[in-house]
């Protein structure tokens, strides 16, 4: 799975000469703070859906398109919003901080891993920036994908 491909990828890159950073699976505060990009609104262009700003069951397109279609968010990131959800690394936990929290960590093991973002096959309210979906991560679906980061491992 995606696991597997993020091994191979951070085994074949070596990072050539800047050793101490990794290929990972955001973790979900990770993947809300990029979503976000220095925001506090609904959805990181404001307080009100809008299909013109990402592919949603709202837009009428009824599956996915090429990343990029729709305007990057402040800090230059696509798709954030729509599209597929994205597979975070954080276990599922329904008891997930409601209110402000620097950097929260989900629990080490679970059934469901945690997706964000919204997809194609959402209604706008399931884009939101804070919206969490869980899943098995043995039930591959057409609407959830994953975003590789790089993290700095020491």
């Amino acid at each position: 799975g995606i696991q597997s491909f993020i091994q191979t990828l951070n085994e074949r890159d070596s990072f050539k000469g800047t050793p101490g950073w990794e290929y990972a699976l955001p973790t979900e505060a990770e993947w809300e703070y990029a979503c976000r990009a220095g925001t506090m609104t609904t959805y990181s262009w404001g307080d009100q859906n809008d299909p013109n700003h990402a592919n949603s069951l709202a837009s009428g397109i009824g599956e996915t398109v090429n990343v990029g279609q729709y305007l990057p968010n402040d800090w230059g990131f696509f798709d954030m919003h729509g599209n597929v959800r994205e597979w975070t690394l954080d276990w599922f936990d329904p008891s997930y901080p409601s209110g402000p929290v620097e950097d929260p960590a989900g629990p080490s093991s679970g059934s469901r891993r945690v997706s964000r973002g919204g997809s194609w096959d959402d209604p706008g309210m399931h884009l939101r920036s804070a919206k969490r979906t869980d899943d098995p991560p043995s039930n591959p679906r057409n609407c959830i994908g994953f975003r590789i980061s790089l993290r700095k491992t020491n």
